[in-house]
């Protein structure tokens, strides 16, 4: 699909008639719609300094929790080992974290920001806030809280779908 040029055309992609191989998923589609997007603009404040989608994820984490074991981070982000793996060699590469081995564990990492990391978190929460602006822009509070709502109850429901296949 082409990515549209101005509003009027936005609007036209948005309100074209489903393709028929999708309608039986119009919910389906209308999410990986709106999530590549999100990536698209995501990746675009991101490239400001220097990062790609979800290693900024990684970085927030590490922040908020501090130091954590790699198979730890996976498992909060909902990712796998090898992206994740990628994505730590890439931070470490960028000077934004170390890796070093656990003393309690053996066979773990664990994974740390570094003091040079802090220099972008401040850059990293205002492409953040951006991101928010844009994404909510045009709804009012109350239909953002229930914007939350709705993909709350679909996270859930893909959520006990996926443990149960």
């Amino acid at each position: 699909m082409a990515r549209p040029k101005n509003s009027d055309d936005a609007a036209d992609v948005a309100n074209a008639p489903l393709p028929p191989s999708v309608q039986a998923g119009p919910m389906n589609h209308a999410i990986v719609r709106v999530a590549r997007l999100h990536r698209m603009l995501a990746a675009q404040l991101l490239r400001r300094v220097g990062l790609h989608p979800a290693q900024e994820l990684v970085m927030m984490q590490l922040w908020d929790h501090g130091p954590q074991r790699q198979v730890d981070l996976v498992r909060m982000l909902g990712s796998d080992a090898a992206t994740m793996t990628r994505t730590i060699q890439r931070l470490e590469h960028a000077g934004f974290v170390r890796r070093r081995p656990s003393l309690t564990d053996k066979r773990a990492t664990i994974i740390e920001a570094t003091p040079a990391s802090q220099a972008v978190r401040r850059q990293i929460e205002e492409i953040w806030a951006e991101l928010e602006t844009a994404t909510a822009a045009g709804l009012t509070p109350d239909q953002q809280a229930q914007a939350i709502k709705v993909l709350q109850q679909i996270e859930n429901s893909l959520a006990r779908a996926a443990a149960t296949n």
